[in-house]
């Protein structure tokens, strides 16, 4: 059983799982956030964490992040490696706003899960891949 120890900035809700609907923690916003069209802010999570060694954190937004607040998450996704884990390291979320928009304090505007980094492997050159030709990523769904 992994521990993860998670220090919190404010007085926002603590981070719950919820017992067979995912496998993804929500995150709240931890402070009062008013955003105008075509702005940038990172918001304040208001969490840190330590990881344990071999371990990171992947950060996206929640399903329903964009139709309640118009923002999308400036590089799609986060990653928060265990290298993060020091007494002010608190998580961000980097929103951009596609319309005026007011977040309050303890809304759910993210999630996150924790993974184990990637295996050692090894990267090699070839000239042909296999003989199956799905039409490349993208292609299906269109017939």
């Amino acid at each position: 059983m992994l521990e993860i120890k998670v220090k919190y900035f404010t007085d926002i809700e603590p981070i719950k799982f919820i017992e067979n609907k995912s496998d993804w923690y929500d995150l709240r916003c931890a402070e009062e956030v008013e955003m105008k069209a075509g702005e940038f802010r990172l918001i304040k999570l208001g969490v840190g964490m330590q990881l344990p060694a071999g371990y990171e954190a992947i950060i996206a937004p929640r399903s329903s992040t964009f139709k309640n607040f118009g923002i999308i998450q400036a590089n799609s996704i986060g990653i928060v490696d265990e290298s993060f884990c020091g007494d002010n390291d608190q998580w961000r979320f980097p929103a951009i706003a596609l319309r005026d928009t007011i977040i309050h304090k303890n809304e759910r505007i993210c999630q996150f899960r924790i993974i184990s980094h990637q295996p050692e492997h090894i990267i090699t050159t070839v000239n042909k891949l296999s003989d199956t030709d799905r039409g490349g990523i993208g292609s299906t769904g269109k017939k």
